[in-house]
């Protein structure tokens, strides 16, 4: 049997009394693009940072590959992080660098590529998001916001990485330019035959892209299943969500006046 592409077994995190990862157990498997979905605070931007080693966790294990991740040696972590590629909330591009050399980062900076290489792939990347030639040499500043998010797109698959996480892909865009970036997410994944791993709390955006949801509440994993099953789960707390409604198990802390 195969072993998955990322395994969280038991993964608990804490800042200070806080807990905020109550025992994660996750699996993705090879190809596979998989959503966890849940409200601000739920656990969601944790769970991504431990698993690409920027937080680590009070115990558990993760594994990507087979391979045990927390407390990797620096060399050994990076080499691991050399094939995941991560389209970030914002953007997150360098205001100093044109949106080719933004593209090309990864590939000057953790592939050693020299830039006459480094921009033609870019530029190959850019066309693969629906960007053409003409917007590689401006800066990210004279671009809208739906282009940024492309140009972040295009960084994240340059480097051709085996897995790719992606940071609320469609937070701050309009429904159409949402719906633009998810079909490219689709795409991109699909061509590389990638393994995604996404955090949203956007229904639309959660349906498109996985072919698998689980649903992060109070730290733990509520439900997990196939995407064409959601709106069958027998879960209050689900229900509530994906339907957006005020009322239910999920409270919102809302300050009194």
């Amino acid at each position: 049997m195969t072993s998955p592409k990322i395994k969280l077994t038991n993964v608990c995190k804490r800042f200070g009394p806080k807990v905020v990862l109550d025992g994660i157990n996750l699996e993705v498997a090879a190809g596979e693009s998989l959503v966890i979905i849940g409200g601000s605070g739920s656990g969601k931007s944790v769970t991504l940072k431990c698993i690409l080693g920027l937080l680590t966790p009070d115990e558990g294990t993760i594994e990507i590959d087979g391979e045990p991740v927390i407390g990797m040696k620096r060399a050994e972590r990076e080499r691991v992080n050399r094939n995941i590629g991560m389209l970030f909330q914002g953007g997150a591009l360098f205001d100093s660098l044109k949106i080719w050399e933004n593209v090309a980062f990864g590939l000057i900076q953790g592939q050693g590529k020299n830039r006459v290489e480094a921009k033609a792939i870019a530029m190959e990347k850019l066309a693969a998001v629906g960007l053409g030639p003409e917007v590689a040499e401006l800066a990210p500043a004279e671009l809208s916001g739906g282009m940024q998010k492309r140009v972040g797109l295009a960084r994240a698959i340059a480097t051709e990485p085996e897995i790719i996480f992606f940071d609320e892909p469609t937070t701050g865009l309009d429904p159409i330019m949402g719906d633009v970036i998810n079909d490219l997410i689709v795409k991109c994944v699909r061509e590389l035959g990638a393994t995604a791993m996404s955090i949203t709390h956007d229904m639309a955006s959660a349906r498109k892209i996985s072919d698998r949801i689980a649903m992060l509440y109070k730290g733990k994993i509520i439900w997990e299943g196939q995407t064409a099953e959601i709106d069958n789960a027998d879960e209050a707390h689900v229900d509530q969500f994906i339907h957006g409604r005020a009322e239910g198990p999920i409270q919102m802390e809302l300050r009194r006046l």
